[in-house]
């Protein structure tokens, strides 16, 4: 027997299972990305709605490690809390189950056997991919023709091995396995580290089990290693990144060891005790998804009560500080833009943070002209230059997103982020401007009078209306926010006529300080200005 003539279709065949698989999820990924938005958007608080996200999503793009690595870049991002982070993560281990149940229906729907379906499937997906224009009809036929080179590669793997049936000391090694949990654990372990896919692993073994070549129990310990193997992809995730996200991916780790140590103990009760010889037996392809799903859905169940005890034990680990946090620093994870639907939300998510610090400067600069307090000039400062290193880490990420594989709504979408995000910097700008005039006045020890000061507050107070309100229509996505805005710019172009005409009339009376009346007209040209950039992000709220 030529070991040759085995080993090279089964590495083909792993190869077009694999690449099936990653094309069809890209397809799904494309296909469905403001869907997926729209379920996480959805997450709350409450871990059973992250368990059923987790699972759609893992379900939609194939793959638990996936999941796993957008649950880790989230938790870095600060989009996502641990407690959601555990519940996405339990859901992704019921999401994976359907690759496998998808390879064992040739056994229990015999219409969709490889050698007929998988031909036809990459041809329909060839003319579907010839004949469409539309991106849409591109994702489709990504998804069919994946769907056919997944079923074309697991039955090349298992042809492959067929031969082996004949080899005692193969056969044996399966054997092996089954009577040690252990080495059986740590074989589907290592496999699964190295090709980083569980739903891969699970391919091979099915491929294997279609030879004849797998007893069940040693398929039982496989799958429960499989499962330990695949948090090895996020742990590689997570290096370089915070603790909290660190700690995500140890949470990954536990729950999998925890399940694996648990469903261990059960079986090798039923395999050594209570059914000794039912372990012998050669397990189906169907067995081994049922396996797998009653495995992952078991765990879940069974940790469920426990996920916050889980969560601490990861902090305790990983010694992880709830109160990391700096502004300063860019939310967005590299990890994202191998979901580009995901990574546009992010982005979303980063600019109202962005926006909101933003907030908070105009709030101080509505005040600081008549305190002229030191240190709130200081802060203003302080926080444009924050503004400043923030708008150019996300302009640099969003500008990468943008090249990626969008469909033409979302490449709008990105455009109009990219203006909303320069308005904010300049708004940002614009404040620190303003300190600068209250330093003029406190340097100069100039005044406003009166009226001035009621007249500046009065514009103040409708310009920080303004961007309040087109900050929250841009993270709330609300329209009719987004319309005050507009009102609000109105008034305060028609303020800024009326004052800076009064304010003309007092100057040549002689009844302000020039300096102080200088600063007062400069004031009057940067709120004005923050009015328009407002309107500007409030009429990109509206267009998208």
């Amino acid at each position: 027997m030529s070991y040759v003539n085995i080993i090279i279709p089964f590495i083909g065949g792993l190869g077009m299972f694999i690449y099936g698989m990653q094309i069809m999820a890209q397809g799904l990924e494309n296909a469905a990305g403001s869907r997926m938005k729209t379920m996480l958007e959805a997450l709350t608080r409450n871990k059973l709605m992250g368990v059923v996200l987790g699972a759609l999503i893992t379900a939609g793009i194939q793959s638990s490690s996936a999941t796993t690595v957008m649950v880790v870049g989230f938790v870095n991002a600060g989009i996502m809390n641990l407690t959601q982070a555990m519940g996405v993560i339990m859901g992704a281990n019921i999401g994976t189950t359907v690759t496998g149940w998808l390879v064992s229906s040739v056994e229990w729907a015999k219409f969709l056997s490889p050698g007929n379906l998988a031909p036809i499937a990459i041809m329909l997906g060839v003319i579907v991919m010839l004949t469409g224009t539309r991106r849409s009809t591109k994702d489709v036929s990504s998804i069919i023709i994946g769907f056919g080179l997944l079923f074309v590669g697991i039955t090349t793997m298992s042809s492959a091995v067929a031969p082996l049936q004949e080899v005692e000391g193969f056969r044996n090694l399966f054997v092996s396995l089954g009577h040690n949990p252990f080495l059986g654990i740590i074989a589907g372990a290592v496999v699964t580290a190295i090709i980083q896919s569980s739903s891969a692993s699970v391919g091979i073994l099915q491929s294997l089990a279609a030879a004849g070549l797998v007893p069940f129990n040693a398929a039982v310990y496989i799958i429960m290693g499989q499962n330990i193997g695949t948090c090895v992809t996020a742990i590689m995730s997570s290096i370089g990144a915070k603790k909290t996200a660190k700690t995500a991916a140890i949470m990954h780790l536990l729950f999998n060891i925890i399940g694996t140590i648990i469903f261990s103990i059960i079986a090798i009760v039923l395999f050594k005790v209570v059914f000794p010889t039912a372990g012998m037996d050669m397990i189906t392809q169907t067995e081994i998804s049922t396996v797998h799903t009653i495995f992952n859905i078991g765990t879940t169940i069974l940790l469920f009560p426990f996920s916050d005890w889980i969560i601490k034990l990861a902090k305790k680990l990983e010694k992880a500080d709830d109160s990391e946090n700096d502004e300063s620093k860019v939310l967005l994870d590299d990890r994202m833009l191998e979901t580009p639907g995901i990574a546009l939300q992010s982005v979303i998510s980063e600019i109202g943070r962005m926006g909101n610090i933003v907030l908070r400067t105009v709030d101080n600069a509505k005040n600081v002209m008549f305190t002229k307090d030191y240190q709130q000039i200081l802060d203003i400062k302080e926080e444009e230059n924050v503004v400043d290193g923030l708008c150019k880490g996300i302009t640099d990420y969003t500008i990468r997103l943008s090249s990626l594989s969008l469909n033409e709504k979302e490449h709008q979408h990105v455009a109009s982020l990219l203006q909303i995000l320069s308005d904010m910097e300049r708004i940002s700008d614009y404040c620190e401007n303003i300190s600068e005039f209250a330093e003029a006045l406190k340097e100069h020890k100039a005044k406003f009078t009166e009226t001035g000061i009621q007249e500046l507050g009065e514009m103040m107070e409708v310009c920080a209306d303004s961007y309040r309100y087109a900050v929250e229509a841009f993270t709330e996505n609300d329209k009719e926010k987004a319309m005050k805005v507009i009102e609000k710019e109105s008034q305060a172009d028609d303020l800024e006529i009326r004052l800076r005409s009064e304010h003309m009339k007092r100057l040549a009376d002689n009844r302000c300080n020039t300096d102080a009346g200088i600063v007062f007209l400069d004031a009057l040209v940067a709120l004005e200005r923050i009015s328009d950039h407002s309107r500007n992000i409030a009429e990109e709220v509206l267009n998208v």
